[in-house]
């Protein structure tokens, strides 16, 4: 069973009842985890954009989708590499703002796991 998230605001995401001011990767198995960006900033000089190395760091075995909230106003996205990554794994991404990837993340059944950017 996926972790609730209770919400977010800019800064931070709450999530069953324990509030974390930074990104976070929410695995398969509901485990917490900080989001490792600097392996999209040393490539991109910025952790809105997703890069193949942080791409594969995220990605488990099995999983079929990935809810990617992609900050309060959206404006986190995939690499091109990062994108084939994902579809040669069968793995569908769904890019949402925040807010509304949190609707899509309490709703979501089966193989998912999440990834939230908190800020921009």
């Amino acid at each position: 069973m996926n972790p609730t998230i209770e919400g977010a605001r800019f800064g931070s995401i709450t999530i069953e009842g324990e509030q974390y001011k930074h990104d976070v990767i929410i695995r398969r198995d509901g485990q917490v985890e900080k989001r490792k960006k600097k392996l999209s900033k040393e490539i991109y000089g910025t952790s809105h954009k997703l890069s193949l190395q942080e791409a594969e760091h995220i990605y488990e075995t099995g999983v079929k989708i990935l809810i990617f909230g992609t900050g309060q106003f959206g404006k986190a996205e995939l690499a091109e590499d990062s994108i084939e990554f994902f579809k040669q794994k069968g793995c569908q991404v769904q890019l949402f703002p925040t807010p509304e990837a949190i609707k899509a993340w309490n709703e979501a059944q089966g193989a998912v796991i999440g990834l939230f950017h908190i800020t921009c």
